[in-house]
């Protein structure tokens, strides 16, 4: 780095392999809210911790009490009960620890549209501390990372979903935050987009920063998660490893291949017993109690295979939130 350029803090918290740091700690957080002169309970207990360079997957069913945790870590919304550390400092008290977060939050505009990319990473780059000599250089820096340099003049409006994603999440890292909060990252995105995204989410783990990923397309969760955590009914009530969650559950799924196409007649008997049909002819079966009953409605198509099958995180999603 040349003398004359200004100096940027490191990009993130680098570790050693035998330590680590808690960025996150949300202890045992609640929240009610008063509506139509009735309390309703959102979030009941719910604890995260995550450390850095670890991706969180917080996944929950709509009015889980998701939306409501992660706007309390935010600090965009005051806990009844709890607490939220971010490096040891509480948002809620210090309003200086909201510099240490990042935030792409869905439903949210993350960014101005009137202002054109650099526009944007310059503003934020400021309003989040940064002196705007500092705010410049890291525009640059990440402009070229985010392989945005070809539309730094481009005001956001014009610019693709994919490319004001990539944007979103570039202003969040500005002021190079030890967490970023991600909420659906891909929704929306076509196919090239989303792999730029999920690329970008792994080399910014693998720099040090604890992200929380929040959303609800699971195949993307189970590809970029360290750890699960599960809320239903505002309580946490799972939270493991993504591979070790998945081991778990996976001597309990099949897969059903025939040798010819299923008719449209037995199709819809599957579907009716709540089985999910991968093709016309392969069936991925969630639910082992639900093999006989299967092969009952298959006869007499040849098949192919019967075979444990390694379950997905979906499947392990929809099993645990559907038990009493």
């Amino acid at each position: 780095m040349s003398s004359g350029r200004a100096q940027l803090p490191p990009v993130f918290v680098y570790l050693s392999s035998d330590d680590i740091m808690l960025v996150l700690t949300a202890s045992h957080l609640r929240k009610t809210y008063r509506e139509k002169k009735e309390d309703l309970l959102a979030v009941k207990d719910v604890s995260l911790q995550v450390a850095a360079g670890e991706v969180l997957a917080f996944l929950g069913p709509n009015g889980a009490g998701k939306t409501t945790s992660i706007k309390m870590i935010a600090g965009l919304i005051l806990p009844d009960a709890g607490s939220v550390k971010i490096l040891e400092q509480d948002p809620h008290l210090n309003p200086k620890a909201l510099r240490l977060l990042g935030a792409v939050l869905e439903g949210n505009r993350n960014v101005y549209w009137r202002l054109t990319c650099q526009e944007n990473l310059e503003y934020f780059g400021v309003l989040r501390g940064l002196h705007p000599k500092q705010a410049r250089l890291r525009s640059q820096e990440l402009l070229e990372r985010f392989s945005l340099t070809h539309k730094r003049d481009r005001v956001v409006q014009a610019l693709s979903r994919g490319m004001q994603q990539k944007l979103a999440i570039a202003v969040a890292l500005m002021h190079q935050p030890p967490l970023l909060l991600l909420d659906e990252p891909t929704l929306g995105l076509d196919v090239e987009a989303t792999e730029d995204v999920k690329r970008l989410v792994r080399e910014i783990a693998v720099e040090g920063c604890a992200i929380v990923l929040t959303t609800h397309q699971l195949a993307i969760a189970e590809e970029l998660s360290d750890r699960v955590a599960i809320i239903n009914n505002g309580e946490v009530t799972v939270e493991e490893s993504t591979d070790e969650l998945i081991r778990q559950f996976s001597n309990s799924a099949y897969l059903i291949e025939t040798q010819e196409s299923i008719p449209l007649v037995q199709q819809q008997k599957l579907e009716a017993l709540g089985v999910e049909l991968e093709s016309d002819r392969r069936i991925h079966l969630a639910e082992p109690t639900l093999l006989y009953p299967v092969l009952e409605i298959l006869k007499p198509l040849p098949l192919l295979r019967v075979e444990i099958d390694q379950a997905t995180l979906r499947d392990v999603f929809l099993k645990l939130i559907r038990q009493p």
